[in-house]
């Protein structure tokens, strides 16, 4: 019994994981619960797999449709994801997100059409609204992308790019 709490008390913070730092936004908060519920499910046998097959057909139906954002439930992310305005966040299942990073509108965040390779964005990385991520690129910690970027290159460490291409301005 003690064991059953302890897994439901496990599976309770990782649902929530992402609930203190969307206090901003219920859509938000939900729909990042959804995100990881899915996750959750999909790491499973293939027998619960087949039983969630409705669940993944409505998150897909509510998250891609209804929110126009696409979170795939193969994607990688760490704890602390935050997301404002999620309108239009369309994020590649193979990309790599890391803890604390922080998501706007209309981002983009895929591959450049030549192979699966997706970016790896960094613990606390700030990107703005508008912005484009594409290739096999690492954003580095503690970045900053402007509003409005193309980011074609890797970015360093504590550093803030944008424009298009995106440009280091400041470290």
């Amino acid at each position: 019994m003690e064991y059953v709490i302890f897994i439901c008390k496990k599976m309770i913070k990782y649902l929530f994981q992402d609930w203190s730092y969307n206090e901003h936004d219920t859509k938000i908060r939900f729909v990042l619960v959804a995100f990881r519920f899915a996750q959750l499910l999909v790491r499973q046998n293939k027998m619960l797999k087949v039983l969630a097959f409705p669940y993944f057909v409505l998150y897909k139906i509510i998250l891609y449709w209804l929110f126009h954002m696409e979170l795939h439930w193969d994607l990688a992310v760490g704890v602390g994801l935050r997301i404002f305005h999620g309108y239009c966040l369309v994020i590649h299942p193979n990309t790599k997100i890391g803890d604390c990073v922080t998501l706007r509108h209309c981002v983009t965040i895929g591959n450049n059409g030549k192979n699966s390779d997706a970016p790896i964005i960094m613990n606390n990385v700030d990107i703005g609204c508008n912005s484009v991520i594409i290739g096999s690129i690492t954003i580095g910690n503690d970045s900053v992308v402007g509003a409005g970027s193309v980011v074609v290159h890797n970015v360093p460490e504590k550093a803030v790019v944008c424009g298009n291409p995106a440009r280091v301005i400041k470290k």
